[in-house]
């Protein structure tokens, strides 16, 4: 049974999830030769004052909104 854990910041709606959960699972029931059904999604999300990288927070580095598209 595939289990996936997705960690992403927060701010995607439903409908994106839903969308994104369908194509991973189509995929990799496929790929992985299993039912759709076996193939377990996991969604953990941050807040971006929560991650960091390079020894910045990703609210102060990148702002509001970064990481979609129309908002770079």
């Amino acid at each position: 049974m595939p289990f996936i854990n997705v960690k992403m910041a927060k701010g995607r709606t439903v409908e994106q999830k839903q969308k994104f959960v369908e194509a991973i699972t189509k995929a990799s029931a496929e790929i992985l030769n299993v039912k759709e059904e076996w193939v377990t999604v996991v969604f953990d999300e941050y807040e971006r004052e929560s991650w960091a990288s390079g020894g910045t927070l990703h609210s102060i580095k990148f702002g509001e909104g970064y990481g979609k598209i129309g908002a770079e």
